[in-house]
């Protein structure tokens, strides 16, 4: 046997072996087949799929289908957002979707950062189109030409724009439902000012917004940063970020972005006002925002377990399902109505108190099968009422975050929920937050720096922040790539690189000035910086 054919065996076996780990026993009964902590990207397919969250759309490799579960997911952060920013001045409008290749290519570094990905149409029926558009993969070129129309002196400043839509952006490498797809949803905010400070002022100000839509609403844990030079947005001045982490692949995930884009783009297109002091002509400082549905994976690959989903009460479009049980072939029948006009009273008083509240009173299916496919659509707390508790005046509450169980009072049922939920949120988020913590390293030696990164974790470490260094770092840690990783044709890079250098630096020890040393090229570092293998 040739030396290629004894490694494509053992490559065989160790994916046969792995998929024999991750099967779990009964699985046909609980919906989920493989483990999350073996199986991963199989099992955030499943779990995706049979909680009907999402559905493959065959016409377009690349393309979903959000189903209702997860739109309405979507909708709650876009309520959140929309009125935090109007809030904050910012309008809703609507541009078209189509850009010229013209307007596209006036800003030469903008255009570079995005032209692999960029879907052009080029034919309207049968007939070749002269000058072909592109579909939008941003909206800064589609947008900033009349922004120079409207704009003409100080007083029309500042303008604030959002706008709630899709883009395109046509990814050729291992498509990820929500995380790395070929058209998403989005909001993109566009806003331009008078003074660089009221820019930096609100790019921080959205940067907490966003904050708040993964630790407040999600509870998903975030660090928030500023990027390197080289991880910038592609034609702005400078990018803030928040980056999320998965503890199951030890990977990051970009989860929102702020940028300012200095004057920039007010320069490319013109966008001008008369200084009010000096009648001098100055160019407008610009930002621009976006949040897309990215956050919707992010948040299932944090929180979901081995039965399912599992959904913050803020975002669960049924936060209590409230199930009838103990009823067996010698219940009579007044008894089986009065259980099932208990748990319609439950419902409507749940509802009453602002609690979203569904009963299942289907009879075709035995309460451990809805147990099983309310769990997989990951609803937060299940009510189970039957003729016993009826006489003890009481419901069975059982948690989906951490399955326990405990029985509550029927008479004050709406309190006792309304505050489990509340529990139930900041525990997942506390949970999520303490894994999050804990594989975050502060490395200060380099020949740490790969095998913590194998342990699934980020790096922190002293860096210069020279692009020739990050350049280095994510190459030398390229070529550590472990066999079980390398066989998952849909991994994503192996190579570190820079996620973000964090707002809040560690201090133990100290960036000391002129002392303190990049741990990779040994020059004078300027910051903590935070490392990773990142989706």
């Amino acid at each position: 046997m040739s030396t290629v054919d004894k490694a494509e065996k053992k490559v065989a076996s160790k994916k046969s072996t792995k998929k024999a780990d991750a099967y779990i026993e009964g699985a046909s009964q609980i919906g989920i087949e493989v483990r999350k902590e073996v199986d991963f990207s199989t099992w955030y397919t499943q779990v995706l799929k049979r909680s009907e969250m999402l559905e493959y759309y065959e016409e377009v490799s690349g393309c979903y289908i959000i189903r209702p579960l997860a739109y309405n997911i979507w909708q709650e952060i876009q309520t959140f957002f929309d009125a935090a920013i109007k809030k904050l001045g910012v309008e809703d409008t609507y541009f078209p979707m189509f850009v010229s290749q013209r307007q596209l290519e006036r800003e030469k570094d903008h255009i570079e950062g995005f032209a692999a990905e960029v879907a052009w149409v080029t034919k309207a029926g049968s007939s070749n189109i002269e000058n072909p558009v592109a579909i939008r993969p941003t909206s800064e070129t589609v947008m900033y030409p009349y922004f120079a129309k409207w704009i003409r002196t100080y007083r029309d400043l500042p303008l604030k724009l959002n706008q709630w839509c899709n883009v395109v952006r046509w990814e050729f490498k291992n498509p990820q439902p929500f995380i790395r797809t070929r058209e998403f949803l989005w909001q993109e905010g566009h806003t331009a000012h008078f003074t660089k400070e009221e820019a930096d002022t609100e790019v921080y100000e959205i940067l907490e917004l966003y904050r708040q839509v993964y630790e407040d609403i999600l509870a998903v844990p975030v660090i928030r940063g500023v990027k390197s030079e080289k991880e910038k947005f592609a034609g702005g001045l400078y990018t803030t970020t928040l980056e999320g982490f998965i503890p199951a692949t030890g990977r990051g995930v970009q989860a929102a972005t702020s940028h300012c884009l200095g004057q920039n783009f007010s320069k490319m297109f013109d966008i001008v006002i008369e200084d009010p002091k000096d009648a001098k002509k100055v160019h407008v400082w610009q930002n621009s925002w976006g949040l897309s549905t990215r956050s919707i994976g992010v948040m299932v690959m944090i929180h979901g377990d081995n039965k399912g989903l599992v959904l913050p009460p803020r975002v669960a479009a049924t936060q209590v399902i409230v199930i009838p049980c103990g009823i067996t072939s010698k219940t009579t029948e007044d008894d089986k109505k009065l259980v099932e006009n208990k748990v319609n009273d439950v419902v409507e008083e749940l509802k009453s108190a602002g609690i979203k509240a569904k009963a299942d009173l289907r009879e075709n299916y035995s309460p451990g099968y809805k147990y099983n496919h309310w769990e997989l659509k990951g609803v937060p707390i299940r009510l189970e009422i039957g003729p016993r508790d009826l006489l003890n005046q009481q419901s069975l509450m059982a948690r989906r975050d951490n399955g326990s169980k405990e029985p509550i009072p029927l008479a004050d049922i709406a309190s006792r929920i309304s505050d489990t939920l509340k529990t139930i949120q900041k525990d997942m988020f506390d949970r999520a937050k303490k894994v999050y913590d804990d594989h975050v390293k502060i490395v200060l030696k380099w020949e740490d720096f790969v095998p913590t990164l194998d342990g699934k974790n980020f790096v922190m470490i002293p860096w210069c922040e020279e692009m020739t260094c990050e350049n280095s770092i994510k190459e030398k840690s390229t070529r550590h790539v472990t066999e079980q990783e390398a066989e998952d044709e849909r991994a994503p890079s192996m190579g570190a690189k820079s996620l973000c250098i964090p707002l809040e630096q560690p201090n133990d020890p100290p960036i000391v000035p002129g002392e303190t040393k990049c741990i990779s090229c040994g020059g004078l570092a300027k910051n903590y910086a935070l490392f990773g293998r990142s989706y």
